[in-house]
């Protein structure tokens, strides 16, 4: 079953499930994101989400903006040993060490990119298209916990990857007319 017809058959899920499943397919799931903080909150939720349920980090995503400092890159980046403390004790967020230094080490590795693009965006721009084995070898080159799965998640959700929504979705032609326009 494709996340298309999962959102939308109300019976796949609880109705507080399905509503945040079907906002975020309706208003998020595949559309661009400009700003690097937000991209790199999408790609913090993808990490955490390894190994766990996709409705776990969307009802947790605020909790996860809050702890992580609204996802900014440069205050992760700068995040010393009590912060990961701080994180470790935070009920609200998965608290999995690996997960939190691959978010540090991902924001410094990002900080870095700026200084030769301009921003992440940037960095993410000038390497579209890339297929995505390539898109997986060059996170896994710049990036921590960066498999397939997340990488294309990631890629697919903001937009840099085709496939987010079936063609018979009504998502899929907004998308598709607001790339047209541009």
């Amino acid at each position: 079953m494709s996340y298309c017809s999962f959102v939308n058959d109300p019976d796949a899920l609880d109705s507080a499930d399905f509503r945040l499943h079907k906002h975020y397919h309706d208003y998020h799931y595949g559309f661009p994101i400009a700003e690097d903080d937000e991209l790199f909150g999408r790609l913090l939720l993808e990490i955490n989400q390894a190994g766990l349920s996709w409705t776990l980090m969307l009802r947790r995503q605020e909790n996860f903006r809050q702890a992580y400092d609204g996802f900014s890159i440069d205050k992760v980046a700068a995040y010393t040993a009590q912060d990961v403390e701080r994180l470790l004790n935070d009920a609200g967020i998965i608290r999995n060490r690996l997960k939190i230094n691959a978010a540090i080490f991902n924001a410094q590795r990002i900080v870095a990119l700026r200084e030769d693009y301009g921003s992440w965006k940037g960095w993410l721009d000038a390497h579209h298209p890339l297929t995505k084995p390539e898109w997986v070898k060059l996170f896994k080159k710049n990036f921590r916990f960066t498999g397939g799965e997340i990488v294309g998640e990631f890629l697919m959700s903001t937009g840099y990857l085709p496939g987010a929504h079936s063609a018979d979705c009504p998502i899929f032609t907004k998308l598709k007319t607001n790339a047209d326009r541009r």
